[in-house]
C-alpha cells in the first residue's frame, strides 16, 4: 500500500468514544460467554431470556425497546431461540398487530441453569475490575443507554455541528 492511498485518521479518532465502547463490550461478551458456554448460552441469548422472564408476556417492541436493540436485530436473535424452543412467539389476542414472547418451560429451565455461570461471571468481574468501580460502570452504563441520554445527545450533536 503506498502513501497516496494509506488512510490517516484524525487525531481525535483514537479518542473514539463509541469505538472503545464497542471494543470493550466486545471484551466483556467474549469472557461472559466463555463462562456461560457450559450452558449452552450466549450472553445475548442470556440476557434475552432473562429479559423476558422479567416481563413476559412481552411484545418484540417493549423487548427491543429494553434491551435497546432494533426490533429487526431482536428478530434475527429470537430466531435460534425459537428454534430451540426456549421461547414462544404468539399473536395476541388482544391487538393482532403485535406478537408476545414468553419463556418455554425449557427457555425457564435453561436460563436458570445459566444463573450460577452468570453470577460466577459477575463475581470474576469485580475481583479483575473492583466492586466499586464495576458499581460506578454499570451506574455510568445504565445513564448512556437511557433515552433521556440519546435526547441529551442529539442536543449536544446539533449545538456543535454548527
Amino acid at each position: 500500500m503506498n502513501e497516496r492511498t494509506r488512510y490517516t485518521r484524525p487525531e481525535s479518532e483514537g479518542r473514539c468514544h463509541c469505538t472503545e465502547l464497542r471494543k470493550a463490550s466486545r471484551r466483556i461478551s467474549q469472557l461472559y460467554d466463555t463462562a456461560l458456554a457450559p450452558s449452552g448460552l450466549k450472553t445475548t441469548q442470556r440476557a434475552i431470556l432473562a429479559e423476558i422472564g422479567r416481563y413476559e408476556p412481552t411484545t418484540v417492541g417493549a423487548l427491543a425497546d429494553a434491551l435497546v436493540m432494533d426490533a429487526g436485530g431482536l428478530a434475527h436473535t429470537l430466531k435460534p431461540l425459537t428454534r430451540e424452543k426456549l421461547v414462544t412467539i404468539a399473536v395476541d389476542p388482544q391487538d393482532r398487530r403485535n406478537r408476545l414472547i414468553s419463556l418455554t418451560r425449557l427457555g425457564r429451565s435453561k436460563l436458570r441453569k445459566s444463573d450460577a455461570l452468570w453470577e460466577a461471571a459477575q463475581r470474576g468481574f469485580e475481583a479483575a475490575f473492583g466492586a466499586t468501580e464495576s458499581e460506578d460502570l454499570r451506574v455510568v452504563m445504565q445513564f448512556l443507554a437511557a433515552n433521556d441520554f440519546t435526547e441529551t445527545f442529539e442536543t449536544a450533536l446539533a449545538s456543535t455541528s454548527r
